[in-house]
């Protein structure tokens, strides 16, 4: 299976928890025998989506940036797997103004019923925290008819150290494994 990971942390790479996560899945997975690429939307050249209508829902976006390799990556995989921090209980801006821009392909993204997975990071570890970032996430993959294949949801990950110690660096190993 190809496997695009798209990574949405402003943080360098070192000093990312969720980015911490996904190098743990994405060694699962290549364990598995899957392809893993990645896309740094945290560090990519993405303009928010003016809600203009050139695309059409179905042609090219106005913008002229680091999309058009985003869409590129994500028409060609089979699963897509979604890596944030929690930023006021919901994704990462950067991570969010990439996915307002599948509206330019929607209807590919809904034939293709790709598989899907969501990894995050809190520093926080109240059980509440992520519920209004899993809802959000449920309902892109019901709107785009993705299958759900998981979720690593690291609570009390604030810091790359905490997440080390945490426990949910070696369950996002386990997860890639199990694909």
């Amino acid at each position: 299976m190809n496997i695009l990971m798209i990574t949405s942390s402003p943080h360098p790479q070192d000093a990312s928890s969720s980015t911490l996560l996904a190098e743990h899945f994405a060694r699962g997975a290549q364990e598995a025998g899957h392809t893993v690429t990645f896309f740094d939307a945290g560090h990519a050249n993405l303009h928010p989506c003016l809600g203009c209508g050139h695309c059409g829902t179905a042609g090219s976006c106005i913008h002229k940036d680091d999309m058009a390799q985003a869409r590129a990556a994500i028409l060609s995989c089979d699963m897509l797997v979604f890596v944030t921090p929690l930023y006021y209980f919901g994704m990462a801006a950067q991570l969010k103004t990439l996915v307002d821009r599948f509206y330019a392909f929607n209807e590919e993204l809904m034939g293709k019923k790709l598989k899907a997975a969501l990894l995050t990071a809190a520093w926080d570890s109240e059980d509440w925290i992520m519920q209004a970032l899993v809802s959000h996430y449920q309902t892109i993959c019901r709107y785009l008819n993705f299958q759900d294949m998981g979720m690593i949801l690291g609570l009390g990950c604030g810091t790359p150290a905490m997440t080390a110690a945490s426990g949910f660096p070696e369950k996002a190993c386990e997860f890639g494994r199990r694909l």
